[in-house]
């Protein structure tokens, strides 16, 4: 996790692989008052693509828990394991692959009720310890606010 000086608040960069990387950017988790409900911005960043989309969660619906049993289970499973926000606004499929791979395919989408787009991009990282450090990395910026 990085602290972004522009926007002032943590944020969590994922991806850069390919020939032409796109990476993905967490920032500015705010929760208002007390409330359970926990938002953040999610950009997706590249040389042909510039998405950006708000999230809303309760409570980060679990997001690093979905990422930290992907690590827990680093020899692998089979088919593709899913998760996605509250308004489904973001979503994960995360398939293991030989040689000690996770794909993780992110679901940008457009926020109801025009739902007009949607976007994907797959980011690539070794199962074990980058697990556990993109798991670290989201549930220290869910816990920020």
């Amino acid at each position: 996790m990085i602290d972004d000086e522009a926007v002032g608040s943590p944020v969590v960069r994922v991806g850069f692989s390919g020939p032409r990387p796109v990476h993905l950017l967490f920032l500015a988790p705010t929760r208002p008052d007390d409330d359970p409900l926990l938002d953040f911005l999610v950009r997706a960043r590249g040389e042909w693509v510039r998405v950006e989309t708000l999230v809303r969660t309760y409570d980060g619906d679990g997001l690093d828990d979905f990422l930290s049993s992907l690590a827990e289970d680093f020899r692998g499973w089979d088919g593709a394991r899913t998760w996605r926000s509250l308004e489904r606004d973001l979503t994960l499929s995360a398939e293991h692959h030989p040689g000690g791979y996770v794909h993780l395919t992110w679901g940008i989408h457009d926020r109801p009720p025009s739902e007009e787009w949607h976007f994907e991009t797959t980011t690539v990282h070794q199962a074990g310890e980058d697990m556990r450090n993109l798991a670290a990395d989201i549930s220290s910026f869910l816990a920020s606010v």
